[in-house]
């Protein structure tokens, strides 16, 4: 029997829906296979939901299991496709009614006890699921929060997979998570737990920074140690216009692509503030890896991003800032796709003095200076 789930697949901060067919071939030599350009975590799902389903009194599939996941030029990665991958076999093996699947993505990371684990990007799949007219998304309950921001779309988080079974079978009722989006966004706007008014004294770095704030222009804060550099950049995001509801939704994107997002949070309603360390690698900074990820810049996007103790960051490190800041975007080229990252952001970089002419000079060439 041939049975047709649909998940999602997270692309820079947006996301595609894929549709991972479940064929039981009865009569053929019992096995696993899945296809469709899966990795590593992908492939070591079938014990995962071999497991997951034996544990909770399910019978695993005696016949030849074929999992297709289309499109199949693109690369499925990560673990959050085991549980529509298990509601595929179980309607596939008849125990489990399959007439409604089609209305619904579903997503989550199973445990070997049927249990559902967070997974990364909840907010993306949400949108484009109500994009593309699904009635409802099914996920981990810890993901609720985040994808309930998405009105006109019924949103349904789950602790494990005989809720997902008892739903479909109409034995079990599960209650949409309901949102209230611009009340919550409201509330939180105004919650720091630090506060530029907190500052006693310091007046002219004060009004120079305000200054700053106001026209978007980056600064660079030089003093000895102790003089409170790092406090004062601290506080500068509580001193910005307020996000508006479209760059809160943009912002908390990006943090939930990265697994960034706090636990439980349903939208980021206060500007970022990023302050990576010295050590950091370029492709950590301006984003990168085999499967493209945001990298700090991303994450500071519609917020500050400080550099403390600029001298010591590598010259390339700040070379490939360059082009991010003027076009407030980066792009991420691999051999197969480009993926684009906002990267709009105030810099604020801070450092110590020093009377050397030669640690001047030194510090000159690692800015790229003459």
């Amino acid at each position: 029997m041939l049975v047709k789930v649909f998940g999602s697949a997270v692309y820079g901060v947006d996301a595609l829906t894929i549709t991972i067919e479940v064929d039981i071939v009865i009569g053929s030599q019992p096995g696993y296979f899945i296809v469709g350009l899966p990795d590593n975590a992908v492939k070591e799902s079938v014990d995962r939901i071999l497991s997951a389903l034996k544990n909770n009194g399910y019978d695993r599939p005696r016949h030849k299991v074929v999992v297709n996941m289309a499109p199949a030029d693109i690369k499925k990665a990560g673990s959050a496709y085991d549980l529509p991958i298990a509601i595929g076999i179980l309607a596939g093996t008849g125990q489990m009614n399959a007439d409604e699947l089609k209305d619904y993505i579903i997503m989550g990371e199973l445990s070997l006890d049927g249990s559902l684990q967070p997974i990364k990007g909840a907010l993306p799949i949400a949108i484009q699921a109500r994009a593309e007219k699904y009635k409802g998304l099914i996920l981990p309950k810890v993901n609720a929060r985040e994808a309930g921001m998405v009105n006109n779309l019924e949103v349904y988080g789950v602790d494990n997979i005989n809720e997902v079974i008892g739903f479909f079978n109409k034995t079990t009722e599960l209650k949409p998570t309901k949102i209230n989006t611009r009340e919550e966004f409201y509330d939180a706007q105004t919650h720091f737990d630090i506060d530029f008014n907190d500052v006693k004294g310091q007046e002219n770095v004060k009004r120079a920074l305000e200054i700053s704030a106001a026209g978007g222009h980056n600064a660079i804060l030089i003093g000895p140690p102790g003089a409170g550099k790092t406090m004062l950049a601290k506080r500068i995001p509580t001193i910005l216009p307020p996000l508006t509801l479209h760059e809160a939704l943009e912002t908390t994107k990006i943090h939930s692509v990265a697994g960034k997002l706090p636990g439980n949070t349903s939208l980021i309603a206060c500007r970022p503030f990023r302050s990576p360390h010295h050590t950091i690698s370029d492709a950590a900074l301006v984003g990168g890896g085999g499967i493209p990820q945001p990298g700090e810049i991303s994450l500071a996007h519609n917020g500050v991003l400080f550099l403390d103790e600029l001298p010591e960051f590598k010259r390339s490190a700040l070379e490939v800032m360059r082009q991010p800041m003027e076009e407030r975007r980066v792009s991420i080229s691999r051999a197969k796709q480009s993926i684009d990252f906002p990267a709009s952001f105030m810099l604020i970089a801070s450092m110590n003095p020093c009377g050397c002419v030669a640690n001047r000079g030194n510090l000159g060439n690692r800015l790229g200076y003459s």
